[in-house]
């Protein structure tokens, strides 16, 4: 049986992660330096090292955190959607609790740092494609299928009406936001998001 980790050693992980991911999100890959993130997170120096070693596996580490918090995402949105009793009223509201985490996050300036870094990192770009954005959808498509299975959908192809779904909720603002537009209006998203849901159900809901 391992030993759990010393809460001390826990506790400046946490910290160095998160001052990492600000700082990589901010300068970018090469405009990091260890000495830089050590500073950000309050720790020596040393103890960035000890625990990570060079800016490559901290920068690895600090995507993996990421990855690991889209797949708790998508499994609680799985959760969420099966549980749905009424759609008409209840996928509206998820459709904005999905756009706002995509969007009003920092999940797209990560996106936007790893396509920065595909050639560098071109595993680490795999990845995330596969563990978080596809692991989404494919949520997505198994929470359909059982609501369609209880009658509360319609759908002949579950994988499709779930990129059907997350274009309709968020798709065209992720665009606008990874072809350099900075921000987005949080009213704004959730509205869009509403109204991909409504145009969703009109497809897919019952008749």
């Amino acid at each position: 049986m391992s030993r759990p980790e010393d809460p001390r050693i826990a506790r400046s992980r946490a910290l160095i992660l998160d001052a990492a991911l600000e700082a990589f999100l901010e300068f970018g890959y090469d405009g990091v330096s260890v000495e830089l993130v050590a500073e950000r997170a309050g720790v020596a120096k040393r103890t960035v090292y000890n625990i990570y070693g060079e800016k490559e596996a901290l920068f690895r580490a600090t995507l993996g955190r990421s990855i690991a918090t889209a797949e708790q995402f998508a499994q609680l949105l799985t959760e969420a959607i099966e549980g749905l009793e009424d759609v008409e009223r209840e996928l509206p509201r998820l459709a904005e609790r999905l756009a706002e985490d995509v969007l009003l996050g920092p999940v797209l300036p990560l996106r936007r740092l790893l396509v920065g870094e595909a050639a560098r990192f071109p595993d680490l770009v795999a990845q995330y494609r596969r563990r978080a954005p596809e692991t989404v959808l494919r949520a997505l498509s198994a929470a359909f299928a059982r609501l369609a299975d209880r009658g509360l959908l319609v759908i002949g192809s579950p994988t499709l009406a779930a990129e059907h779904f997350a274009f309709l909720v968020m798709g065209a603002e992720m665009d606008r936001r990874m072809l350099g537009a900075k921000t987005a209006q949080p009213a704004k998203v959730r509205a869009h998001a509403r109204e991909g849901a409504r145009v969703f159900l009109a497809a897919y809901g019952r008749r």
